[in-house]
């Protein structure tokens, strides 16, 4: 079965040209002109991802976003204005998974959705072995989290970069090799977006996000996931 994608825009003829081409490539493409519209169209079609953009004639993408994110984990790919690394930085803390600036490269827009939806299938995930570290589990099979017991929620491209420092606990990791673990694509590096989805990240897994005992920054490097918490020996 097609996987299915859902555009919300309302530039009418970007819409028809994304739609056009993906379903060129096997995808369904529905495609609604307002936030409230394509919130609708979520509950009703249950897409594969969410092609967002920012501006939109009654709610903008950000309320889209966040209204999205309270009742759903769809993948939310959001379009940004060139160069608006504000929108793309709020974009990310209010929960989707990755963004994409205009003007844009249909081939390109393709190669990230294809990403975003190959992570949410577990393609990348590191087999079936759970990960534990003291109270904190992490489950790639079921693509879980769970502290002390509890699942904490994050997005699929947060789960990912949470696999991706756990699977190399103890080792020095770039955000370019953060993106490169994670994307598996070659992509110009938004070194804020690590840093955004890392502090969301710590949200959900630390017990003070602010002084983090998980997940820990090195200064000039990059970030490093402890080997050892929680008083382990």
């Amino acid at each position: 079965m097609a996987e299915q994608v859902l555009i919300v825009d309302d530039d009418t003829r970007l819409s028809a040209m994304i739609a056009d081409y993906l379903s060129g490539n096997g995808y369904t493409v529905h495609s609604a002109a307002t936030g409230h519209a394509g919130i609708a169209d979520l509950a009703r079609r249950s897409p594969d991802i969410v092609i967002l953009d920012i501006m939109l004639p009654d709610i903008d993408g950000f309320e889209t976003c966040r209204r999205i994110r309270a009742t759903s984990d769809v993948p939310i790919l959001m379009l940004t204005a060139k160069g608006e690394e504000t929108d793309r930085i709020v974009g990310l803390e209010l929960g989707a998974d990755d963004y994409l600036p205009k003007p844009f490269n249909p081939r390109e827009l393709l190669a990230r959705i294809k990403a975003i939806l190959r992570r949410r299938q577990g393609g990348r995930s590191d087999g079936d072995r759970v990960l534990r570290f003291g109270r904190l589990e992490i489950d790639p099979g079921s693509r879980q989290v769970r502290l002390d017991g509890q699942e904490r929620q994050m997005t699929s491209h947060q789960f990912d970069l949470l696999v991706a420092l756990a699977g190399n606990a103890g080792r020095v990791l770039s955000r370019e090799q953060l993106m490169d673990l994670v994307r598996g694509e070659e992509f110009d590096a938004f070194d804020r977006s690590i840093d955004v989805h890392v502090s969301r990240i710590r949200a959900a897994v630390e017990d003070d996000p602010k002084h983090p005992r998980r997940i820990i920054t090195v200064r000039g490097a990059g970030y490093v996931f402890a080997r050892q918490q929680d008083g382990q020996g």
